[in-house]
């Protein structure tokens, strides 16, 4: 491993003695400490060289950014939670709702437009949202809207609780000039319309006596025409009187409005023009007419030169932002909240470590690998969490959009939903959202170097701030903290946690927990209800585990050597090799005590490509 070539092979030999403390009990703590972090620091330099392999996916001038959402296996979330067909208005209105507040966090959105359980966010042309990074702008607003959903969720299906959470994909659409995006929104309003208008004729059969396949085989080949004389003549049904929400679907723009900032001593009110999120509904959402309407559309992306006369969905298709990430190496998914010093402050959180925070991120990060079987492993820290999918992963058919947002928005929705079972008499009082990136590392070795720098960093990170918050409990203002620890060392830290708490070799006695972060990852083991009469096991099980171990140190990995698939026959820094397997070994079997959530989706197909038959 990259450790072994920092430091002397007597130096590799004795890190290696290391126990999961990284301190030998039998050695003088100061002594040993002072020896193993000056390594660890420098280990952690050396182990950063992994962030070289991160791609810029920076979406350049002057292509307009517009960040499409659609819901992940919505079909079956409506009818576990009994939505009404074809359409459920109150869980249109969530998604609405949900699209407003969005509109309303992030002033660079503009415009947007959804139906049924997807919407399009256009964010202003010269947007430098995030430097405009792909990966960072759709996990944002994602995470940010599944978190909202959650939220939301009691205010418009007040006697229906949530029975699993909802989750979305994401993709950016990179729209060249205003032809384009104007072919992409006539382009989901026509899709609004043809699958409101199929789905109301398909549920307005099958309430009337044919099943679901028979339904399907009326409808197949007919056309718009068709379908209304079906409605008015077998149902009494004027499509054209149906409410626009679910025919036209419905917009969220940004319109300058009065508002009072102040009052004046004799009571005048001062008025400033402000930018308010409104939602309305039209007929062309692409019109030149609905466009020019709204100053701001115009002031802030620019105008329509005509009206679309044809639409071409491959011509708006070829401008979506499709990454694929590089076949036969792991993935890496890395989840990191999103403004969760202010998170943590509006929340009181314990410092420098909220042992119910942690933990309620290590309970998503379960979730997340009972429902992603190609993540094999994850570590996390703080309010941030690595998911590796095995190497020969086809989850989303590897475009890294789908992937990214998948696993960032179940996180967001769990992380809401979870909160009163770790929080139960603090009130979520904000909003928690993360971002979300895909790295891709061609070999074991630099794997497990990506994961031993974030350990590393762990250690790091949790010394310093653990010096910092005693400080200030010990009556120094944070920025006197601050100066006081600028250039020390781990072992002065470590020597000041002493002095400062009494007690020996203070830093080791803190919870594994925070000084090592956590490890997820599935354990097989025999299922003894699966035992023949002889004892002798007969099945495996596998159920996720939460460890606080060295992920370091080659043995956790030859302890657990079906992680990666691969056994480690001895240590790489002493100058050996790793020997791969020839195959990966897949865990499959479903433990009882898992409670594994099964849900049906279609991941090989794109966003933009799933059937837009299952509205709401």
């Amino acid at each position: 491993m990259a450790l072994g070539k920092l430091i002397s092979p007597l130096a590799s030999v004795l890190l290696l003695e290391l126990d999961s403390k990284f301190a030998l009990e039998t050695v003088c703590p100061i002594s040993l400490w002072s020896f193993s972090a000056f390594f660890i620091d420098m280990a952690n330099s050396k182990y950063e060289y992994v962030k070289s392999f991160e791609v810029e996916d920076e979406i350049m001038l002057p292509n307009i950014i517009v960040v499409h959402i659609d819901g992940r296996d919505f079909g079956r979330f409506s009818e576990v939670h009994e939505f009404v067909k074809p359409n459920d208005k109150r869980a249109l209105e969530l998604m609405n709702d949900c699209a407003k507040t969005v509109s309303e966090q992030f002033p660079d959105i503009i415009f947007s437009y959804g139906f049924s359980n997807e919407y399009s966010f256009v964010f202003k042309k010269e947007t430098k949202f995030y430097q405009r990074r792909a990966s960072k702008v759709l996990s944002l607003i994602i995470s940010y809207f599944s978190s909202l959903y959650v939220t939301k969720w009691k205010e418009f299906f007040p006697q229906t609780g949530m029975r699993f959470p909802p989750s979305f994909q994401s993709q950016v659409i990179s729209c060249a000039s205003m032809e384009v995006l104007q072919a992409y929104l006539a382009w989901r309003q026509r899709e609004c319309h043809l699958s409101n208008q199929y789905n109301t004729c398909l549920w307005e059969l099958i309430r009337n006596g044919k099943s679901e396949k028979e339904a399907q085989e009326i409808l197949k080949g007919t056309h718009k025409q068709d379908k209304n004389e079906l409605l008015y003549q077998g149902f009494n049904i004027n499509y054209k009187e149906q409410e626009t929400i679910f025919r036209q679907g419905t917009c969220i723009l940004k319109t300058e409005v009065q508002h009072i900032v102040k009052y004046n001593q004799d009571g005048s009110p001062v008025q400033r023009l402000r930018m308010k999120a409104i939602k309305v509904h039209s007929k062309n959402i692409a019109s030149r007419s609905f466009w020019n309407d709204y100053l701001c559309l115009c002031r802030e992306l620019g105008q329509f030169a005509e009206d679309v006369n044809k639409i071409k969905p491959d011509y708006v298709k070829s401008f979506l932002h499709v990454s694929k990430l590089m076949p036969s190496t792991w993935i890496v998914i890395r989840v990191d909240g999103c403004h969760f010093h202010r998170f943590s402050d509006v929340h009181e959180f314990e410092k420098p470590n909220d042992a119910q925070a942690l933990n309620l991120m290590n309970s998503c990060a379960v979730g997340v690998l009972e429902e992603f079987k190609d993540i094999v492993f994850s570590y996390g820290v703080s309010d941030e969490y690595s998911f590796v999918l095995k190497k020969e992963s086809q989850l989303y058919q590897r475009r890294s959009s789908e992937i990214v947002s998948a696993i960032v928005s179940l996180f967001s929705s769990m992380y809401t939903i979870k909160w009163k079972e770790f929080f139960p008499q603090k009130e979520l009082k904000h909003v928690p959202y993360f971002d979300g990136r895909a790295v891709c590392y061609p070999t074991s070795e630099i794997l497990l170097d990506y994961l031993a720098w974030r350990q590393v960093d762990c250690h790091i990170n949790n010394q310093y701030n653990t010096c910092f918050w005693m400080l200030v409990k010990s009556g120094k203002s944070k920025s006197e903290a601050q100066n006081y620890l600028k250039g020390t060392q781990s072992q002065e830290k470590n020597e000041l946690l002493m002095r400062l708490s009494g007690i020996i070799d203070y830093y080791n006695t803190l919870p594994l927990m925070f000084r090592q972060g956590s490890s997820v990852f599935w354990h097989t083991h025999d299922d003894k209800k699966m035992s023949n009469q002889g004892n002798e096991a007969v099945g495996k099980c596998c159920k996720v585990v939460v460890e606080h171990c060295n992920i370091i140190e080659k043995s956790f990995w030859e302890a657990h050597p079906d992680i990666l698939g691969e056994k480690f026959s001895c240590c790489k820094s002493l100058g050996c090799t790793f020997a791969l397997d020839s195959h990966h070994l897949t865990r499959r079997v479903t433990c009882c005590d898992c409670k594994v959530a099964k849900f049906a989706r279609s991941d090989s197909l794109s966003l933009l490509e799933q059937p837009s038959t299952n509205c709401l």
